[in-house]
């Protein structure tokens, strides 16, 4: 659940920390004074996207820190683990928005992306928003909705992917009987091409040794010439520098018994000596190995000659001739398949009938769980004042499937006694349309995980007795969850544990958000100005009091 929320410099919030308890909360206030505001904030730290328009007047940037509780053994905890971040009791989401609109975000302290908020809000809170039943009129959304509330979203998934496979060797199937002759002559092509490569045996690794080995025996002259030249100079030459060197010693070397100051030259011409013996040894090994070999260098010579004209062929630098082999290999063995138009046909029979077995477990879930949702959103809208009202997901075949399952889902409702089941879209009534809504949001939010339900003004087009019963509903979904509602009716806020008046000050001519934590006499102050506007009567305040139970 959400325990504190920490919010500086966003829209009209210059600072707040807010302390949130367990049950249900009501955020009421006047509108414009910022309840939805809190709402707002806790989406961006829950991953929603935002630009620089969301910081305060004259603020340098905006921050959001939302710190929930994680409870043992949930999902969040392995999802935290999985993704390297810091997994303990709580977990911190933060985000920061700067004035030039760009964002950074934290989770437990760590870099995160938007998408990794987002994931780990779908374990933390579900936000409704006050126009949430709108977005149930699209058949997608519906469809969606079903799908979580019977867990099955992995199998859509599933389901989509696999039908997308069918239908890509269908096509295959279909490409193959129109172009079969174009077909083989790319076969052929391609045959032709792996085979030229395959026979120019090109390796990454012996290639830099080609190249090697063909400058130094195209040099081999040259190498010859330069180490004999080094040798004499070092060795064997009428005054060469080892026998100048040895002399030097001998000079030196007796005289160090007369001057120690000598040895340390000395020395250094011996150690100089022992380098020049083992440069002399290396050099005349190096002249005994190389040798002039003509055959070998033309070898070399052809078979660059081979490698750099298959990589003008096929426009591509050596080093990736391997990689033009796998493509083409690739290529060929998927054209083979196509060429055999047998072992296409077969192999998109077994990917159907994969497919259908999916898509036949996905509908057999659906079915049950249209049935569970059904009877208990036409429960929630009888007592939401529309007695004899129906709601009915319908399942309607689809020919041949599609990526989203055999069938079409369609919310449908009756609103009145006898009348026919009718698709949402057809609904007239606004008010229906919201009381609808909310029985759908309230039963499928009480099936979800998210131990987090905020609900922004969606009690929006009811009131009277309807609103005594969703502040009920929103009390009994707080004994299981914790419940956040932004209300502007009092029988609905009557009915929370808990709750917090949203007002707006006015300091050196800016405008600020400010959150009031209420007690009961607050509390029934607050009732009655939700009751009776302007002016507070004694009459109002004893309303209040009942509403409140006493």
């Amino acid at each position: 659940m959400l325990r504190r929320l920490f919010i500086r410099d966003f829209v009209i919030v210059d600072r707040l920390e807010l302390e949130l308890e367990t049950g249900f909360g009501a955020l009421t206030g006047e509108t414009g004074a910022g309840k939805s505001i809190l709402v707002d904030a806790l989406s961006l730290a829950l991953g929603e996207r935002a630009d620089a328009t969301v910081l305060r007047q004259g603020a340098a940037r905006a921050e959001i820190s939302a710190e929930f509780d994680v409870a043992a053994g949930e999902g969040l905890a392995a999802w935290l683990g999985e993704n390297d971040f810091d997994a303990g009791d709580t977990c911190l989401l933060r985000r920061v928005i700067d004035a030039a609109g760009r964002s950074r975000a934290t989770i437990n302290g760590s870099p995160a992306t938007l998408a990794q908020l987002r994931q780990a809000g779908e374990f933390l809170a579900d936000i409704h928003g006050q126009h949430a039943y709108h977005a149930l009129l699209r058949a997608d959304a519906q469809r969606a909705l079903l799908d979580v509330q019977i867990g099955a979203v992995d199998l859509a998934a599933e389901v989509a992917a696999k039908f997308r496979a069918w239908r890509g060797l269908r096509e295959a199937c279909a490409s193959a009987e129109r172009d079969s002759a174009a077909l083989r002559r790319e076969k052929e092509m391609l045959e032709w091409q792996v085979q030229e490569l395959r026979t120019l045996a090109f390796e990454s690794s012996r290639w830099a040794e080609e190249n090697q080995e063909h400058r130094r025996l195209g040099h081999a002259a040259s190498l010859l010439e330069g180490a004999a030249a080094a040798l004499a100079m070092l060795d064997e030459n009428d005054g060469a520098v080892a026998a100048r060197l040895d002399e030097a010693l001998a000079r030196l070397r007796p005289l160090t018994d007369y001057d120690e100051a000598l040895r340390e030259p000395a020395d250094l011409l011996d150690v100089s000596r022992i380098q020049l013996t083992e440069a002399i040894h290396a050099l005349s090994r190096y002249r005994e190995r190389l040798e002039l070999d003509p055959a070998r260098l033309a070898e070399l010579e052809a078979r660059i000659e081979a490698v750099t004209a298959m990589a003008r062929k096929h426009r591509v630098t050596p080093e990736e001739l391997p990689e033009v082999l796998a493509r083409c290999q690739a290529k060929l063995d998927e054209l083979g398949l196509a060429a055999d138009p047998a072992a296409l046909a077969a192999k998109e029979r077994a990917a159907r009938a994969d497919y259908l077995k999916a898509a036949q477990r996905l509908s057999d879930r659906r079915r049950q769980g249209a049935t569970e949702l059904s009877a208990a959103v036409t429960e929630g809208m009888q007592q939401l004042a529309m007695v004899g009202g129906r709601f009915e997901i319908a399942l309607q075949p689809v020919v041949d499937g599609s990526a989203h399952g055999l069938e079409h889902v369609e919310f449908q409702v009756a609103v009145n006694p006898g009348q026919p089941l009718r698709p949402m879209t057809k609904v007239a009534s606004g008010g229906e349309l919201s009381r609808i809504g909310l029985a759908i949001q309230v039963i499928a939010s009480s099936a979800g995980v998210a131990p987090t339900l905020t609900f922004d003004e969606v009690d929006v087009g009811i009131g009277g007795g309807v609103a005594e019963i969703v502040g009920k509903m929103l009390h009994q979904l707080g004994r299981q969850r914790q419940v956040l509602c932004v209300t502007h009716l009092p029988q609905v806020a009557a009915q929370a544990d808990w709750q917090w008046s949203i007002t707006k000050d006015n300091r050196d001519g800016a405008t600020f958000s400010r959150v009031n934590v209420l007690d009961r006499a607050a509390r029934v102050e607050e009732l009655a100005r939700m009751l009776g506007g302007v002016r507070i009567t004694d009459t109002t305040r004893r309303h209040a009091r009942e509403m409140l139970g006493g």
